[in-house]
């Protein structure tokens, strides 16, 4: 099986493929893979379902032993993809605390950070886009 990632690659329904193209891809297309969904009130003004994730967003753990947790993105780690946030650490035996890695498809975004032009533009833009295919 080759290890190398396809540019050609669209999508397929099997499990292993997908995992494969996961573990393969670059950094700069997990960067767009590190989305996390909006919340109901953010889907509603942004018109879009989920955005990528950065630092600063408020996002809250809906799934494992955090669950309801409301906290800040601390890091992002790409290599295997997880999200650090704020509030969700747990104690190691030496007495520090360290981030509890969480995947990104276990949180909602609550609040997005805004700072940048860009991202601005960019939600924007993906907005306009879908309004206007309804009209």
């Amino acid at each position: 099986m080759k290890t190398k990632l396809s540019l050609s690659w669209l999508r397929s329904t099997q499990p292993r493929k997908q995992r494969k193209y996961i573990a393969n891809a670059p950094l700069h297309k997990r960067r767009k893979m590190m989305a996390v969904h909006l919340s109901a009130d953010l889907r509603k003004k942004h018109t879009k379902r989920s955005f990528p994730a950065r630092m600063g967003d408020r996002v809250k753990i809906l799934r494992g032993q955090f669950k309801g947790t409301i906290g800040e993105i601390e890091k992002l780690d790409l290599t295997k993809y997880r999200l650090h946030i704020k509030g969700a650490e747990h104690k190691k035996s030496e007495g520090r605390t360290s981030f509890y890695p969480i995947h990104p498809s276990n949180v909602v975004a609550i609040s997005l950070k805004l700072d940048d032009k860009l991202r601005k533009a960019a939600l924007e833009r993906k907005g306009s886009q879908k309004k206007e295919g309804k009209k």
